[in-house]
């Protein structure tokens, strides 16, 4: 008995000396001196984490021996590490001071027009980092969208591949994009302009999903895709990305940082993408991706003022011969009927830039300009083309009471554009008359802190086209938070409006044998959309999860739309006599291990409807449903591997009558895509994968009548159906591709 009642008392006094080996990790987290509360703190590859509390003290229990990796951080400050070896001991004392994130990392700015942190924004704004990016690399701005949720890259031909950003449902015209805050991809190079931009300058990507005619104007009635770049002071000296795929596809990325003078300092970039592989897996006799040959150079330059003011100029070119069509065209072929081709070649040039006025107030004057001059074919139609567009606003922000912040604008934009079609000829039907648009307006913006947990943002713009007249926008937007800013609720409504030019946004306007008609002058659209969203974060010992849903309904007046239905042989713009309705719910999914697993998902429901004499119908080429993933886990061993892929609900398809025989709706389709990274040094990283992992591509017979693209010996307007069209194109027909890349960097 005394000998069970030693051995017990032993085992009893080895638990405890075992329990006493587990170490707890406690401290302090502070910025400037004070308390931060609610901070992630967590060790790095473990499952051990916890937040700060509201004085901002944590403390991490139950830790065996060994060396770890103690991080600490919270949005809006910049994170910071700490290695501590863990050995025989009650308690180990470590402190973080954090500064706050001046680089912007954790700023956004599209949804006001002023730098806020993202959580404190009355406007929802989802923020992609350039990290986001790499997880599916890709040649262009335009590709790499594809994983956003909600937003889908939309091919808008076959043959030429070219295509713009839909957002919940609407088409890329109603897409505003921006590079810094400036409006640069619109009018002419909606269909162009995301390509060529060097992500090696791309600092991130901001999205607002919904109208923001408020602040932006026209055109930025679907929402907003603000691109912002690197800044002089933090880009490193030399960043280089270059890609290749086994399809033949070759991307080159160059960021340079330098110097002018000691006050001066510059940004380099040059975008190269070339692909000249005819390949046809689907045997139509079509390229199944169009040849191009790109080029694009970027460069940016601030100016250190003695005042502190900021000076910021950048500047843009771009050039891109593209062409797609049958496998045995070449360029002598051009613009005649011996073989098939669409052959576009694009110049394009931008400036934009923000200059802060050397006054006491907070006064900015931002400018921008670009030239887009295009010259192309489509089998033997011609389509030349030139836009010029100079824009520029001051802003005033004014902080009055401490809980009204304003926002006051002048704005000014001239557009002037001509081309070689109908469009833009004058009655007689002879002489030629360029579009001549003058936009001047105002806007007013009152962000009101009705206490430390409600913000109320008051906002209304008016603009005179000298085309249409008075334009009004006005909006109202509600943001409430819990106290620990882990709840977050926002509502809005507001109005957009948009003046629609039918060849320089849609490319079914252009591309194969169907005549384009208008139906009556075409009048402004505008719309009306409400908007709420809530965000909700959660925090666990071992996991840190982000929750974000939004429900949106937007309705609109005056809608233009192609009629690819009313004739087979024509495509019909007309301002719709009725009303069209965009409608969903999305939510998007953030859970971050401590052990180095992240998960990011997202899904959009919705329906997009179109009513005209009292018949309601889907709108073309938009899905109900739409899902994205990025799943990443990062070892030990400095290698990391992605995982991410979208999926798509069916799309019904324009069809050349009730004879077509290829099927009215596209079916549920998938692009997976698999990534390894190994990082060898600060400098040196390669990576490399599978692109559609499950070699997904559209049906062979996409392309209707692709053996006769002319139409020869055929009476289309008897039998539309054998007419020749290109337009019926949901998704890329290139299939599956390994991918190999190398990153250096130099800081």
């Amino acid at each position: 008995m005394k000998l069970f009642a030693n051995f017990c008392l032993l085992f009893i006094l080895g638990a405890f000396a075992s329990h006493a080996q587990l170490i707890s990790i406690k401290g302090k987290i502070t910025s400037n001196g004070k308390p931060l509360p609610f901070v992630n703190v967590y060790l790095k590859n473990t499952k051990i984490g916890t937040s700060s509390n509201e004085n901002g003290f944590f403390e991490l229990q139950n830790i065996e021996n060994g060396i770890y990796t103690i991080v600490a951080s919270s949005v809006g400050f910049k994170s910071k590490s700490a290695k501590i070896n863990v050995k025989d001991s009650s308690t180990i004392i470590q402190n973080f001071d954090l500064n706050e994130n001046n680089d912007l990392d954790e700023i956004v700015v599209s949804g006001t027009l002023r730098p806020v942190s993202k959580s404190n924004s009355p406007v929802p704004v989802e923020v992609y980092s350039k990290t986001f990016f790499k997880k599916n690399p890709t040649p262009s701005i335009f590709e790499s969208l594809q994983n956003v949720n909600g937003v889908r890259p939309q091919l808008n031909c076959n043959v030429c591949n070219t295509g713009d950003i839909h957002i919940n449902g609407l088409e890329g015209p109603y897409t505003f994009v921006l590079i810094d805050g400036m409006p640069i991809v619109s009018g002419l190079s909606t269909v162009y302009g995301l390509t060529g931009i060097p992500q090696a300058l791309i600092e991130r990507v901001e999205v607002v999903k919904g109208p923001a005619s408020t602040l932006y104007g026209s055109e930025a009635v679907g929402g907003i895709i603000n691109i912002i770049t690197k800044k002089t002071t933090n880009a490193p000296v030399v960043s280089t990305d270059v890609l290749g795929s086994s399809w033949g596809e070759i991307n080159t990325d160059i960021g340079v940082k330098y110097n002018i003078s000691k006050k001066t300092m510059g940004l380099l970039g040059i975008n190269y993408f070339n692909y000249q592989n005819r390949i046809d897996n689907n045997n139509d006799g079509f390229t199944d991706l169009t040849l191009q040959n790109r080029i694009s150079i970027f460069n940016k330059i601030n100016i250190e003022r003695e005042s502190k003011k900021l000076f910021t100029i950048a500047g843009r070119f771009v050039y891109e011969d593209r062409w797609g069509g049958e496998l045995d065209w070449e360029k002598e072929f051009r613009g005649t009927d011996v073989k098939y081709g669409e052959s576009i070649y694009t110049n394009r040039w931008e400036t934009f830039g923000t200059y802060q006025l050397p006054t006491s107030e907070d006064i900015s004057f931002q400018f921008s300009a670009n030239g887009h001059y295009q010259n192309s074919f489509y089998g033997t139609d011609s389509y030349n083309a030139e836009q010029l567009i100079g824009f520029g606003q001051f802003i005033y922000n004014k902080k009055i009471a401490k809980k009204h912040d304003f926002l006051f604008g002048l704005a000014y934009r001239y557009t002037y554009y001509e081309d070689n079609t109908f469009a833009t000829l004058e009655n007689d039907g002879i002489t030629n008359k360029p579009s001549v648009t003058h936009l001047p307006g105002a806007f007013i913006q009152d962000e009101i802190t009705l206490n430390s947990q409600n913000k109320l943002l008051l906002g209304a713009r008016w603009d005179y086209n000298s085309l249409h007249g008075n334009i009004v926008s006005p909006r109202i937007n509600y943001k409430w938070n819990s106290k620990d800013n882990a709840n977050i609720f926002r509502a809005s409504i507001g109005n957009g409006f948009r003046v629609a030019n039918v060849f320089t946004e849609d490319h079914a306007a252009l591309t194969g044998a169907r005549e384009v008609e208008f139906d009556g002058e075409l009048n402004p659209e505008t719309s009306w959309n409400a908007n709420v969203n809530f965000v909700k974060k959660i925090n666990t010992n071992n996991v840190f999860i982000t929750l974000d849903a939004s429900a949106f309904y937007t309705y609109f007046d005056n809608r233009i739309l192609p009629d690819y239905e009313t004739d087979p042989n024509k495509i019909i713009y007309a301002n719709l006599e009725g009303h069209s309705v965009s409608k969903g719910v999305s939510l998007n999914t953030d859970f971050t291990f401590t052990n180095g697993l992240t998960i990011n998902a997202g899904a959009t429901l919705m329906d997009v409807s179109i009513t005209e004499n009292n018949i309601i119908k889907r709108q073309l080429l938009t899905e109900s449903f739409s899902g994205v993933w990025s799943i990443s886990y990062r070892f030990n061993n400095n290698y990391t591997f992605d995982y991410t892929g979208n999926v798509y609900g069916p799309m019904r398809l324009p069809l050349l009558g009730e004879n077509d025989t290829r099927d009215s709706n596209s079916p549920w389709f998938s692009i997976q895509n698999i990534q390894l990274t190994k990082k060898f040094s600060s400098n040196w990283e390669t990576y490399g994968g599978i692109k559609n992992l499950l070699n997904f591509t559209p049906a062979a017979n996409s392309i209707n009548n692709a053996r006769n693209p002319f139409d020869k010996g055929i009476d289309t307007e008897q039998n539309p159906e054998l007419a020749f069209d290109p337009s019926y194109v949901y998704a890329s027909n290139q299939g599956i591709r390994l991918f190999l890349g190398v990153r250096y960097t130099l800081f």
